[in-house]
């Protein structure tokens, strides 16, 4: 059992510092100061929303055949440009085994990180408030498929209000997309799995195309409109098969999900049910007050599609832009919104780019910027002020590509509105790491606010 202190939580999405949270964490600690943390933005916005300059990425990194111990890690890399040990790695913490490491992600009070295994289905639970440089495992949930009923895969690790609410990928009946969502206590406890609708079981939502399939992959919440979204992917059959030959076989090419779900946020009821073809991957939902709308992109059809309210208050879905060429099957795998919903990064993993787009009309995106990454890039992870962009390589371990594309990197890169300049990289490969897939933003938790000058700050570092 994880023991934590109890914290206030708003309810509200939360831009910049939110007092009450920050006091109502330290308060809860006994100690009046600030933490100095930095957010993605695609953070839950139950999350304390803090900005600044992050002092570590966690990098949830898939152990490689004949690469260092082989294992999964966790890698943490200095990420302040005032340390010395700026861009190094300074701490890998190996978990057991292969387990296909994927995502990752705090719980709301950001005292726990947690991170999952496709393969085994394992859950593992990192302190990372102890010492932020050090995360330490506290906890390995290996029951995962047994208390959830038969889900396979935890894949999105998302925080609500002392929850974590999980999508898994599969099931352990066939081993296909089949699946659901899996929530769980700040503690580590099993709660409730709540099943994706399916034609033959709809659970009170409304089938508004030709699917209802039941495949699950990412999941984001609008608390302001009470809006929970999901979308969906592939079961392990396809997620653990080698890529080309995966590719090569037309049974295999049928078993993606076409779907996004709408959800009550609250009841965890879903909605309906809308048609998406080509397997939409992650959700990125705007930070503005009346921007009653998200972002998702789909790997196999390569399109922008946007999840929106409509002028009567009902959710709508529709494709809003092409990535690259789809003809060339680009892969649209991560993305990331700004944090004022002025634009999105999308990486293709296939040709190794990112792409920005223009969504200041989020009905139609326009392409405003692109550049290459590398041989072949996954994650894309943004600092809140969108000054700072990370790039992670590894999309499955059977998916990366061969021989000399197999590169294996994380990397920095500053914006400056017209380009994106490198400032690190790091090749996990020749660290003995591994494959770095998802990133996560750490900092020194607290520190006086008496003395809390950056000149202070870099000392205490």
């Amino acid at each position: 059992m994880i023991t934590m202190p109890s914290t206030v939580v708003s309810l509200v999405p939360i831009r910049g510092l939110s007092l009450r949270l920050v006091l109502s964490g330290l308060l809860g600690a006994g100690v009046m100061s600030a933490p100095a943390l930095a957010d993605e933005t695609c953070a839950s916005p139950y999350m304390k929303k803090i900005t600044g300059q992050e002092d570590y990425v966690y990098v949830w990194t898939l152990g490689a055949e004949g690469i260092g111990d082989e294992q999964d890690k966790l890698v943490t890399v200095d990420a302040n440009p005032k340390s010395p040990q700026y861009g190094k790695v300074i701490a890998a913490l190996s978990v057991g085994g292969r387990n296909e490491a994927h995502h990752s992600d705090f719980t709301d009070d950001r005292q726990f990180l947690w991170a999952g295994g496709l393969d085994t289905s394992k859950i593992f639970i990192f302190d990372v408030k102890t010492d932020p440089a050090k995360p330490k495992l506290v906890k390995t949930i290996t029951d995962f498929v047994a208390k959830s009923g038969g889900v396979v895969g935890p894949h999105s690790l998302y925080a609500l209000p002392g929850r974590m609410m999980i999508t898994g990928l599969s099931n352990n009946k066939d081993h296909g997309g089949r699946t659901a969502l899996v929530e769980y206590s700040n503690q580590g406890e099993y709660v409730a799995t709540h099943w994706i609708p399916t034609d033959s079981d709809l659970r009170g939502a409304v089938k508004t195309g030709k699917y209802a399939d039941g495949y699950n992959y990412d999941v984001r919440a609008l608390p302001r409109r009470n809006l929970m979204v999901t979308s969906s992917f592939t079961g392990w059959t396809n997620y653990m098969m080698d890529f080309g030959k995966m590719l090569a076989d037309p049974e295999a090419m049928k078993r993606f999900g076409n779907t996004v779900v709408t959800w009550d946020l609250h009841t965890k009821q879903p909605k309906k049910v809308f048609d998406v073809p080509g397997a939409p991957l992650e959700i990125r939902c705007a930070w503005g007050e009346t921007h009653n709308y998200c972002f998702t992109t789909t790997a196999l059809t390569s399109q922008i599609w946007l999840i929106y309210e409509d002028d009567k208050g009902e959710w709508q879905a529709k494709a809003v832009a092409d990535v690259g060429d789809p003809t060339q099957v680009p892969l649209p795998v991560d993305i990331s919104i700004s944090n004022d919903d002025q634009r999105l990064w999308v990486n293709t993993f296939m040709d190794g780019n990112t792409r920005l787009f223009d969504i200041s009309d989020p009905h139609h995106p326009k392409q405003i910027h692109q550049q290459h990454i590398g041989a072949q890039v996954n994650m894309v992870s943004s600092s809140w002020d969108g000054k700072r962009l990370y790039y992670t390589s590894s999309l499955l371990a059977n998916w990366d590509k061969k021989g000399k594309d197999n590169e294996q990197f994380l990397k920095l890169y500053h914006w400056d509105g017209k380009e994106l300049k490198q400032q690190f990289a790091l090749d996990f490969y020749a660290e003995k790491l591994g494959r770095p897939h998802q990133m996560r933003f750490g900092a020194h938790a607290l520190y006086a606010a008496s003395s809390a000058t950056p000149e202070r700050i870099a000392a205490a570092r």
